[in-house]
């Protein structure tokens, strides 16, 4: 799996228990919220983790759909062969 990589970016892979006892700083001078540069770091971070989850999410789909029209494949030449309907 490929890592999002910045100067904000923890380490690892985040999990939700991650996310949610990470702690954002707040904003200085008096300000009121969050600092925006740290939060942005941290949805850009979501959003390309989530991105890579999904990819890969499709290709793990990909190859079991691969792998269950092999066995069926394999099977019915299988039955074919045992019941002496085939090669």
């Amino acid at each position: 799996m490929t890592v999002y990589r910045s100067r904000n970016a923890l380490r690892g892979p985040l999990t939700p228990d991650r996310i949610t006892a990470m702690p954002l700083p707040l904003s200085g001078r008096g300000r009121r919220g969050y600092q925006i540069d740290e939060v942005d770091a941290l949805l850009h971070r979501l959003a390309f983790e989530l991105g890579e989850r999904s990819r890969q999410l499709g290709e793990v789909r990909a190859e079991n759909r691969r792998i269950k029209d092999a066995l069926r494949s394999w099977q019915s030449a299988e039955a074919a062969r045992r019941f002496g309907r085939g090669p």
